[in-house]
């Protein structure tokens, strides 16, 4: 401690500090095991915070906090009957612990198993072909607009979405504007439900997406946008959704509820979804990163339900 503390109070302290020095002789006195372990506790912290905030989870949190401060005083206090209580309750407090926190556990697991990063060297389809996905969405998506057609578009990211396939028809079709706009003609069979895509193709149609609990800052929204945006909760996936009260389009991703979206909007989004090149410096806005941070465009105007 003497040699850090040395090197501190010198003359180097204010300008010209050698941050190189100063970290290895921290690492000595330290142990590069315990700051690699400060290191990761602190990564997953503010990745559990980043999970639960805006959710009700951040309640059940204060909640927890308050337990534990009680326990703490009845430690502190001496107070038989509430440690007797805490002593005895601990697995059953871990068990509640679990089942509450479900959704944001799941949500945790299913990030650290993507491959997101290393995804666009090694396993990502071709970019012409991304491009030409990208083109045939937003054109069946004006087109749906235009009629005011009422659709909903899963496009699948890193996550797998074979319990949300299951629970329509089976396709196997190759994407085109035309199909899609067939699938949610007003007399199709398959128009109420949403039509799953994946690597160019479109996976199942009619299929059922789990609601929204909560919907946040979008105010009230119909069947169809809660739909979008409990998938877009749960997953990593990106939903485009058509209103068929008012032909508005809007981009459910992350939680959040992008609109009302034009061509040339919708077209930068899909494209940094799909983290095209040409599309990258728009990834900020739909938070593929995970930052969290809402901006104007993320919370549009309040339309009717659809």
């Amino acid at each position: 401690m003497s040699e850090l503390a040395a090197l501190l109070a010198g003359p180097t302290t204010v300008a010209g500090l050698d941050l190189g020095q100063a970290a290895r002789v921290l690492l000595q006195l330290v142990g590069w095991r315990t700051v690699l372990d400060v290191l990761i506790i602190s990564f997953l912290l503010y990745r559990l915070l980043v999970l639960i905030r805006g959710t009700q989870a951040v309640q059940l949190l204060l909640g927890l906090l308050l337990i534990g401060a009680l326990g703490a005083i009845a430690k502190i206090l001496d107070l038989p009957v509430l440690e007797f209580i805490f002593a005895n309750g601990g697995q059953v407090i871990l068990i509640a612990v679990i089942i509450l926190f479900q959704p944001e556990l799941r949500r945790a697991l299913d990030q650290m198993g993507r491959l997101g990063r290393i995804r666009p060297g090694l396993l990502a389809p071709e970019t012409a072909e991304l491009r030409r996905d990208v083109d045939e969405l937003v054109r069946a998506t004006l087109r749906l607009s235009e009629g005011q057609t009422g659709a909903l578009m899963v496009l699948q990211g890193d996550i797998g979405l074979e319990e949300i396939a299951v629970t329509g028809v089976r396709m196997d079709a190759v994407l085109t504007a035309e199909t899609l706009v067939t699938i949610f003609t007003y007399r199709s069979p398959l128009h109420d439900g949403a039509a799953l895509i994946r690597a160019g193709r479109i996976v199942a149609a009619g299929c059922v997406l789990p609601l929204a609990e909560q919907t946040g800052g979008q105010g009230r929204v119909g069947t169809r946008h809660r739909a979008a945006l409990g998938l877009s909760q749960a997953t990593d996936a990106a939903v485009v959704i058509v209103s068929e009260e008012t032909g508005q389009v809007g981009l459910a991703l992350g939680g959040d509820l992008h609109r009302p979206l034009d061509g040339p909007t919708l077209t930068n989004r899909l494209g940094a979804f799909y983290r095209l090149p040409l599309y990258e410096r728009h990834r900020r806005s739909l938070r593929l990163l995970n930052r969290g941070a809402r901006t104007p465009a993320a919370v549009g105007r309040v339309d009717r339900p659809s």
